[in-house]
């Protein structure tokens, strides 16, 4: 796979791509990730990314020509000559407070694909002719508003890149967590099998592997109903 990001603040991704799983996963080539400057695809000496919204109000819009420009040229680098959006061999992503909430299964969807570039939005947003000629789709982490696109384009990045196979490892290391069937995940537990009067559920030291199934579920459900019971409202407990 490969994902490319469209930033601003191109400093604020390598102390997160360059660790942990998502440094793993480059360096096995799973995935690549490049980080673009869109100052770089301006042409003015300001190297100005943003102007004043029509109409007057607070705020500055992200301006759209470094943008086609930007996206342009990585599509053109990636897979040649310019076609037509429903045509692409890549997925146009904007990071934006009023897309459509990330979910796992939303995080599965896109890692089937082999080509992600995301757009980092800022201010009060990216001219809207960005939408309507580039964008593929918008992508939002949550219902609440962040300085910009940056933080969500990581989370993004990092959610999707730990579901290819081989990054984690343990072929089975995403099927049993949270959301991956519906529920959020059982409680977990580890050495030693005693700790300041609190001890190991006996049915997770019992060996018996349908004991221990049942009471991941049980238990999987009961925290679901608790934490999240508005997940349980769309399924049917079985």
């Amino acid at each position: 796979m490969r994902i490319d990001i469209v930033t601003i603040f191109p400093e604020m991704f390598a102390p997160v791509v360059g660790s942990s799983i998502l440094k793993r996963a480059q360096a096995g080539r799973r995935v690549r990730i490049q980080i673009h400057d869109l100052r770089d695809y301006t042409t003015d000496k300001r190297r100005t990314v943003d102007d004043r919204p029509y109409g007057g109000g607070p705020g500055m819009v992200m301006k759209p020509e470094p943008i086609f420009k930007a996206v342009e040229a990585i599509e053109a680098k990636a897979h040649g000559p310019r076609r037509p959006k429903r045509q692409r061999a890549c997925r146009m992503i904007l990071m934006a407070a009023q897309g459509t909430p990330l979910t796992q299964a939303h995080a599965q969807r896109l890692c089937g694909l082999s080509h992600l570039v995301l757009i980092a939005g800022h201010y009060e947003g990216v001219d809207e002719r960005v939408r309507r000629a580039l964008v593929d789709e918008e992508i939002s982490i949550g219902d609440y508003v962040l300085t910009g696109g940056e933080l969500p384009a990581m989370v993004l990045v990092d959610s999707v890149v730990r579901l290819i196979p081989g990054v984690l490892g343990h072929e089975r290391a995403t099927e049993e967590e949270s959301f991956a069937d519906g529920w959020l995940e059982y409680p977990q537990y580890t050495r030693p099998p005693a700790f300041r009067g609190m001890a190991v559920p006996e049915a997770l030291r019992c060996g018996h592997h349908e004991q221990v199934a049942r009471w991941r579920k049980l238990q999987a459900v009961a925290r679901t109903l608790t934490t999240r019971p508005d997940m349980v409202n769309r399924r049917t407990i079985r």
